[in-house]
């Protein structure tokens, strides 16, 4: 029983990534809704039937595509996966990414694209490499997972911080699908944060407004405060995506951290019956779990 219970971890982490996307879709770039929205609803900026996902998923199933195929992080197989991503639906992506892909697409080299768009666009502090690292944190335990996120994300954010913010979530996650606690899985990461702005914000987020912003900083806190004060994964959800804005890179964020903690059996079936891909998520997940870095240790 305690081996197919851990599978529904990993199941949530990415299942519940891509349920909290497709659920705030209809609602990205808009302000927050006077009526909650509690089921999955077509709409949004870039017409989508109900359950469908965004480039959140997207590059979050390549990370997680490309964890598996390779047996770990190998950064060139994740840029070309991105890349492939990018080139069928740029119009998804967001500023930073996009400009990263349109520079590699002319043949730049990727870590000087990702220079030359943090100093062209004075930053890449945006969220765009926070919601798709989670995958790490299955493959990954928690602290290998915080630096490997790191990497992940300077592919294409220079910026230190979203860099920090998305190891931050990714070591959150890694910590919950082995079975820990939220307190424990927060406490851990906010030891390992060296970053001053992203400790301060993050560590005491029950300071703070959520905002659910571009900004890596304020899009993770707005996902970790709404997982952090639910009691729910339903209610964490519809906490996340109902802040409007940003709101299918917070709902993201904060389903992956949702469905790590509660695991899939607890999301609403109503969203789960509709959910674009589910069984082809669930299969990833449970693939790069089965092997995963630290497998041998957990079963010595």
């Amino acid at each position: 029983m305690r081996f197919i219970r851990e599978y529904i971890h990993p199941r949530g982490l990415l299942a519940g990534l891509a349920i909290g996307d497709a659920l705030g879709a209809p609602l990205e770039g808009s302000p927050q809704p006077e009526v909650w929205v509690t089921n999955m609803r077509p709409g949004g900026r870039h017409f989508r039937k109900a359950g469908q996902y965004t480039d959140d998923t997207l590059q979050a199933r390549a990370v997680a595509e490309s964890l598996l195929a390779c047996r770990g992080f190998q950064p060139s197989d994740i840029v070309t996966r991105f890349l492939s991503g990018y080139r069928e639906r740029p119009e998804w992506y967001g500023p930073t990414s996009s400009a990263f892909f349109s520079l590699i697409s002319s043949g730049t080299p990727p870590h000087r694209a990702a220079w030359l768009v943090h100093r062209r666009h004075h930053g890449s502090r945006t969220n765009g490499s926070v919601m798709r690292g989670f995958p790490i944190g299955i493959y990954y335990p928690a602290d290998i997972a915080y630096g490997i996120s790191m990497e992940c994300s300077r592919l294409t954010h220079y910026d230190t911080v979203a860099a920090h913010c998305s190891a931050w979530m990714t070591m959150m996650a890694a910590d919950l699908c082995r079975g820990a606690t939220r307190k424990r899985a927060f406490v851990h990461a906010r030891s390992r944060c060296q970053d001053v702005e992203v400790l301060a914000v993050l560590g005491s987020y029950e300071r703070y407004r959520p905002v659910p912003s571009l900004d890596a900083v304020q899009c993770s806190h707005a996902a970790l405060y709404c997982f952090m004060t639910a009691r729910t994964f339903e209610n964490a959800l519809l906490s996340a995506v109902n802040l409007g804005g940003d709101a299918d890179t917070v709902g993201a964020c904060c389903g992956a951290l949702a469905g790590s903690c509660w695991g899939i059996d607890t999301a609403p079936e109503r969203w789960t019956t509709v959910l674009e891909d589910r069984e082809d998520l669930l299969r990833l997940a449970d693939a790069l779990w089965d092997v995963r870095l630290d497998k041998k240790q957990a079963y010595s």
